[in-house]
C-alpha cells in the first residue's frame, strides 16, 4: 500500500496519482492532514500506529510500503472548542501528527520528511546550495531592519527591487488570499519602516524574458515556460497566460540535479527566470509545489512519474 498525505480540499493532481495506482492494481490510502484531529481515531506505539479516518476506513502502519507527502495543511480546529484550548489543541495534535509520520520514516518517501521541512523552511539555505552548484542567484536580503534594507536597495537594486514573504498565505494555485511579490521603488520606500512587523525577502528586480516552472522528479525534468515578462508573479493573474514546453540547457539540468540531490529531494517545483541578460536565475524550490497546470496544459506525466518512483523503491 502507498500512503498519500494530503488535505481535504485536494483534487486533480491527487486524482491523477490515484488513477494511475488503480491502473497498476496498487492499493493506496488517502490521509487528509488537516483532519488529523478529533475527526479520526489514532493510536501510536513505539513502532506502529492504527488510524480510523472520518469515513470509517482503517489504516495500519504495518501495511504501508511507501509515502507521498503531497501536502500538509493546518489541522482543523473544532467549531465548538473553547478558544482558551485552541493553542493546546493544535500543539498536541501537531505532536501526534509528527509522531505518526516518524513511525514511517524508514520507508521510501517523496520527499523524506525531515529533508523537506529543512528545505521548505529555509529559502536562504536553498540559495546557498544553488550557488554551490553554479546556479545564478539574485543578491538577496531577508530582514526586518529598515536601515539595512535601504542600504541593500541603494547599493544593489538600481532603483527597483522586489519584496516577498518567506512563506505564502496559501499553498493553492487558485490565487485566493495569495500575497504576491511586490515591486519596491523610490516612490514606496517611505513605508519601509513597517517592515519591523513582518520580515521580508528583498532582491533586485530582474528584467526578464519569461518565467519557468520546472518540475523535477528524481533526475527527470518537466519544464513549462509562461509568457509573462511584465508581472512579478504569474499566479496573481490566473487568466491570459499560456504555458509552453521548454527545453532547459543541459548545464542547467546538471546543476539543478546536483542541487536537488544535495537537498535530498526526489521531487520539487523549481522557479527560475530567464533574464534579458541571457542568464537563468534560480529563485526557489518548493518541495510541495504545484504542477497540475503543467500536466493539464502540456500533458506531462508528472503524477505517473511520482508513483513510478515510489513503486520502484518499495523493497
Amino acid at each position: 500500500m502507498i500512503l498519500c498525505i494530503t488535505h481535504s480540499n485536494d483534487f486533480y493532481n491527487i486524482d491523477l496519482f490515484f488513477d494511475y495506482l488503480r491502473s497498476k492494481n496498487i492499493p493506496y490510502f488517502r490521509l487528509n492532514s488537516d483532519h488529523l484531529n478529533d475527526f479520526q481515531k489514532i493510536s501510536i506505539n513505539q513502532d506502529s500506529f492504527e488510524l480510523t479516518d472520518e469515513f470509517g476506513n482503517v489504516l495500519n502502519s504495518k501495511d504501508i510500503q511507501a509515502v507521498w507527502h503531497r501536502k500538509s495543511w493546518r489541522i482543523t480546529i473544532p467549531d465548538d472548542l473553547d478558544e482558551d484550548y485552541e493553542k493546546i489543541f493544535l500543539k498536541e495534535y501537531g505532536s501526534l501528527r509528527y509522531n505518526l509520520f516518524t513511525v514511517l520514516e524508514d520507508l521510501p518517501w517523496i520527499n523524506p520528511y525531515e529533508s523537506e521541512n529543512k528545505i521548505d523552511g529555509n529559502k536562504m539555505y536553498q540559495l546557498k546550495i544553488a550557488q554551490k552548484f553554479d546556479l545564478t542567484i539574485p543578491k538577496t536580503l531577508f530582514s526586518n531592519d529598515e536601515e539595512k534594507i535601504l542600504s541593500f536597495f541603494h547599493e544593489n537594486c538600481n532603483g527597483k527591487a522586489i519584496a516577498k514573504l518567506h512563506g505564502v498565505i496559501t499553498k493553492s494555485m487558485n490565487g485566493e488570499n495569495f500575497l504576491s511579490t511586490t515591486i519596491i521603488d523610490e516612490n514606496n520606500l517611505e513605508h519601509i519602516a513597517d517592515i519591523a512587523y513582518c520580515p521580508m525577502i528583498f532582491q533586485p528586480y530582474i528584467e526578464k524574458e519569461y518565467e519557468l516552472r520546472i518540475v523535477y522528479v528524481d533526475g527527470e525534468f518537466f519544464t513549462g515556460k509562461i509568457n509573462n515578462s511584465e508581472n512579478t508573479d504569474w499566479r496573481v493573474i490566473q487568466e491570459g497566460f499560456l504555458w509552453s514546453e521548454y527545453d532547459l540547457p543541459e548545464e542547467i539540468k546538471t546543476n539543478l540535479t546536483s542541487m536537488m540531490k544535495e537537498m535530498k529531494l526526489y521531487l520539487g517545483a523549481i522557479d527560475m527566470i530567464k533574464g534579458k541578460d541571457g542568464k537563468y536565475y534560480f529563485l526557489e524550490v518548493n518541495p510541495q509545489g504545484e504542477w497540475g497546470m503543467l500536466q493539464k496544459e502540456l500533458n506531462f506525466p508528472i503524477a505517473e512519474r511520482i508513483a513510478d518512483n515510489l513503486i520502484k523503491r518499495i523493497k
